[in-house]
């Protein structure tokens, strides 16, 4: 690399002038996005001082970026590259040539005709139409992905008025859940910006996947030779791909429930590896709290004879119960995780301890609910979290504040100062009490360090750590003892919706409109992995209880499931019809709970990446879901200011003896089987729900007059 730098600064030639004028660029966006340590590697290998980076303007590295990166690049390349007036004219003609050449390519033949797409799509929906009802309902879902690509060619080629008269006339044979993606393309009025919507990226990136029988793929392909169609036979070469299977085609029921996603549906070989969904072997307290066995002494000792024999000490029932090892959990040292501290395994004491005297739910003992209403927020509440003791609650606002306060008479108190501190015994048994300060006893404490509004909070397990994220692309690590701000991470180029704990601690996960989710350690301020793969947004993430895994799930309307260990995407779950807003694993490990702007929550089975049910009741987007500590009650909550209570025992019943089929799962007489109860709220949709230790359900939400 300094050899390289050498010939920069010593050439005298126009070539060398333009290198190190792209230097120069390159210099200059890092120090803009504050990478000080690259900076100051980089100006000392290629001997450059400030005073050569205060000549270079921003509409030179926006030039400079323009023309390595290209309009024929992917959209999520050109978005970091914003337009600005101060381009000169020579690059705004390389981007015209650059546009008018992607844009061909949607065309595909110079003598378009768009009559003759027309044409053809036309005898493709009477055909559908003309077929057996056996076969309708499979070959109907060929129409969407046909349509959007031919309105594709003839926007492109600059027929606006004609595009949008085409899909008026046609929209009505599909499925209600394409309308919302059908309107956002009508918005669409230039040519030009097709290079840059995420549903013709995505369509490009992959084949619109169609899961068909094989006697209705026959059909269809016969269709496509006896009428000579190869208009249609070239798009769907281009861009849908066929999953057949063997067997009786599908009603309309089974086809609807997978379908709705940018992609079409999953392929079945998406789901083909296996997931160690079981949950990790639990510590053993026993030994933490049998205290050392005393040197034994002799009975049959001649001073004392009439001395009474000691007694064992007893065991602690709780504690001798041995947990069993689960054969689909994954090995104990498959992820590295953090060697449990005393203390944090006096708090896993604690927990096991007040789990014990846990309520058992059912549909004849409902959980007792408390709803904590915020009121008067100046900037508006936009996200909720309670801590696992459920001793705490952080409140994210708009105005890029955290806010923490404590459900309890206990105050939030900061530890003592340095000269306090090193008086205190450290052998002590309540050393951790002895540390804090009385004297900063406060029931609320504010965060404050973010540049926008904060989108997500979480505790950490341990309870001294807080994690949240906002559209300033930053997480922010704060420490619940100095009650201050301890790491920023950056590695997000947008804002950032979510950010989760590993339940084990020590790993966090984030995800962003970047399109990727990231995995991260709290002693590491680089990501350990990036997870790509969603054509859309990243809008809510979870850990899997046995922290191996994470899901995703994204406004292309998929949920995934990634390995931590390889970083691959091992599930790919469709069947929502909107964005999915929020994510829950059942108790067990097995199960994935989602819930989506559609209204609709859907349960997956893990193991096969299945559907097993959709449940019905919501109307307005589910923003937060949860399972009970016992795993029996599944509570879920959203904007239409209602919280329903659902018997997922009975569901994993019914799933399992074979009751609940893909054709059953939608049947709108049925919706009230698996319903216990629905809360209404009078006007606070709810932000988040918690279940206790002993299942005494926790909701927040914002009241809206």
């Amino acid at each position: 690399m300094s050899m390289e730098m050498s010939n920069i600064n010593g050439g005298n030639g126009t070539k060398a002038s333009h290198d190190k004028r792209e230097l120069l660029c390159l210099l200059k966006l890092i120090k803009k996005y504050q990478l000080k340590s690259t900076e100051e590697l980089l100006c000392q290998e290629a001997n450059v001082s400030s005073a050569d980076l205060s000549e270079i303007s921003e509409s030179d590295v926006q030039q400079v970026l323009g023309a390595a990166l290209g309009l024929g690049d992917d959209s999520r390349e050109r978005k970091h590259v914003p337009s600005t007036a101060s381009q000169d004219h020579k690059p705004s003609a390389v981007t015209e040539a650059n546009a008018a050449e992607a844009l061909a390519k949607f065309i595909g033949d110079d003598s378009f005709d768009a009559q003759h797409y027309e044409q053809a799509y036309k005898e493709l929906r009477t055909f559908v139409e003309d077929s057996l009802d056996i076969y309708k309902h499979e070959l109907s879902m060929v129409l969407y992905p046909i349509l959007v690509q031919i309105y594709f060619k003839i926007l492109a080629s600059g027929l606006r008025e004609r595009a949008k008269d085409f899909i008026e006339k046609y929209k009505c044979d599909l499925d209600g859940y394409y309308i919302e993606g059908l309107f956002n393309l009508l918005l669409l009025s230039k040519p030009e910006e097709l290079l840059e919507n995420d549903l013709v990226a995505a369509m490009e990136q992959d084949k619109f996947v169609i899961r068909m029988s094989r006697d209705s793929h026959s059909l269809f392909k016969r269709h496509i030779q006896d009428r000579r169609q190869e208009v249609v036979a070239d798009i769907v070469s281009k861009y849908l791909h066929f999953d057949t299977y063997e067997g009786m085609a599908r009603n309309k029921l089974q086809c609807v429930a997978t379908a709705g996603s940018h992609i079409g549906e999953a392929k079945r070989q998406d789901n083909k590896m296996r997931v160690y969904y079981g949950l990790l072997k639990e510590v053993d307290f026993q030994t933490l709290t049998t205290p050392a066995p005393a040197p034994e002494e002799e009975d049959d000792d001649p001073d004392a004879p009439d001395r009474p024999k000691k007694k064992k000490p007893k065991k602690d029932p709780l504690l001798s119960k041995k947990s069993k090892s689960d054969p689909n959990a994954p090995s104990i040292d498959r992820i590295p995780l953090p060697e449990l501290k005393d203390s944090d395994k006096l708090l896993k004491l604690k927990a096991l301890r007040e789990a014990s005297k846990r309520l058992a739910l059912s549909k004849d003992q409902l959980p007792s609910a408390v709803f904590y209403t915020v009121l008067n927020s100046h900037q508006g509440v936009t996200c909720a979290e309670i801590s696992d003791d459920s001793t705490m609650l952080a409140c994210g606002f708009g105005d890029s504040s955290v806010r923490i306060w404590s459900l309890t008479p206990a105050k939030l108190r900061a530890l003592k100062d340095a000269d306090a501190l090193r008086e205190l015994d450290k052998e002590s048994a309540d050393i951790n009490v002895r540390m804090l300060d009385d004297r900063s006893g406060e029931v609320t404490r504010s965060f404050l360090g973010h540049t926008g509004p904060v989108y997500r909070c979480a505790f950490a397990p341990e309870m001294n750590l807080l994690l949240s994220c906002s559209e300033d692309s930053t997480i922010r690590l704060w420490s619940l003892l100095t009650w201050s701000c301890v790491v920023t991470y950056r590695g997000h180029v947008y804002p950032v919706w979510d950010v989760r704990f590993a339940p084990h601690g020590y790993y966090f996960v984030s995800c962003s409109y970047d399109k990727t989710a990231r995995l991260w350690a709290t002693d590491s301020n680089q990501a350990l992995r990036v997870f790509v793969g969603h054509l859309s947004d990243v809008d809510c993430v979870q850990f899997h209880p046995n922290s191996n895994y994470v899901a995703t799930g994204s406004s292309d309307r998929t949920v995934r499931l990634w390995d931590n260990m390889t970083g691959q995407s091992v599930r790919l779950m469709t069947g929502h019809k909107g964005s999915v807003s929020s994510l829950a694993f059942s108790a067990c490990g097995r199960y994935l709970a989602s819930g989506s702007v559609d209204h609709n929550i859907i349960i997956w089975d893990l193991s096969s990446g299945a559907l097993v049910t959709t449940l019905l009741r919501h109307t307005s987007t589910v923003t937060t879901i949860t399972f009970s500590r016992d795993g029996t009650v599944l509570a879920a909550a959203g904007l239409d200011n209602n919280l329903t209570l659902w018997d997922f025992h009975k569901v994993t019943e019914d799933y399992i003896s074979n009751h609940i089929t893909v054709s059953h799962h939608q049947d709108e007489n049925d919706e009230d089987v698996y319903l216990m109860r629905t809360f209404p709220s009078k006007n606070s949709p709810f932000v988040t729900l918690h279940f206790t230790r002993r299942n005494l359900l926790m909701c927040v939400g914002l009241f809206k007059s």
